[in-house]
């Protein structure tokens, strides 16, 4: 076996492992690989226009192959891929974001129902286009709920930051960035996040990996000012001025519980019941031979 591929996920956990040396204490033979700030935003100070919907996510990087051994998305999109065979989920733990549907300071929106047929930027088939359904769907018809497709996470903070859309949906560093610059939150959107192992991997690599990330986690929850400096890492450099890191929080958290039948059983048939995915996307298999 080669060695084990670690991406940055933008959360804390992974930088905190490789600093403090727990994967190599795990002897995990591993390669660190920092995922470069790649968006259709990430070079401009400023975004003049919202380019055509993007309707390219989450789902579509795994099936692409995002070049590493485990990858972390939003359990929707991860149970999604394992059941269509790109890889099979995790089952001993997942993680929590924080997450929200934001506006400007100005809007005159102040509730979840002013929400109503008012476009939500989100990404395309990833947390925020699942969450966001989830977290109005108990607030407004669902005819009511309109989506805009726009990006990765950062290219949704550029088009909210610069006022180019009325609301959209953060989370991790971007969810801080927008609420230290005033932009308000009108629904809570928390989401779990899953963990998709790719057939290459082998899992005692898998074991070793979250044994780390278990000790960063433990390290996170004891002192998290330590390490939110990390955080800029994971953002361009035209938000570094004007955030105060310290004000951030600690993102997301890893819960290491199981991800049962149950759960995966009922998310399956939310995502039918929207009819989020075509055909050729929605895969069949069970639970006993997509997760771990």
């Amino acid at each position: 076996m080669g060695k084990f591929l670690i991406q940055s996920h933008g959360r804390l956990q992974e930088w905190v492992a490789e600093e403090k040396g727990y994967f190599k204490d795990e002897r995990l033979d591993y390669e660190f690989l920092v995922k470069p700030i790649i968006t259709w935003s990430a070079n401009v100070q400023a975004i003049d226009s919202v380019p055509a919907e993007i309707q390219r996510g989450a789902f579509e990087s795994i099936e692409e192959g995002r070049g590493c051994n485990l990858s972390a998305a939003c359990h929707w999109t991860v149970n999604m891929a394992a059941s269509g065979g790109h890889g099979k989920m995790w089952g001993h733990a997942y993680s929590i974001s924080p997450s929200g549907i934001f506006v400007p300071p100005e809007s005159s929106i102040q509730k979840p129902e002013d929400l109503a047929n008012v476009p939500v930027t989100v990404g395309y088939h990833s947390g925020s286009h699942f969450s966001t359904l989830q977290g109005l769907e108990k607030s407004l018809k669902r005819e009511e709920i309109k989506l805009h497709f726009a990006g990765l996470l950062l290219d949704r903070l550029a088009v909210l930051v610069d006022h180019q859309v009325p609301a959209a949906s953060l989370f991790g560093a971007a969810f801080y960035v927008a609420e230290q610059l005033g932009f308000r939150k009108i629904v809570d959107t928390t989401f779990m996040i899953g963990h998709l192992v790719t057939d290459e991997a082998d899992l005692q690599d898998v074991e070793r990996y979250f044994k780390a990330l278990r000790r960063a986690q433990h390290d996170i929850d004891i002192e998290p000012e330590t390490y939110k400096h990390y955080f800029l890492r994971e953002l361009p450099e035209r938000y570094h001025r004007l955030v105060d890191i310290r004000r951030f929080g600690p993102g997301e958290r890893l819960v290491f519980e199981p991800y049962p039948r149950e759960v995966f059983e009922r998310t399956r048939k939310w995502i039918e019941s929207w009819n989020l995915f075509p055909p050729e996307q929605a895969g069949s298999a069970g639970y006993e031979s997509s997760v771990v």
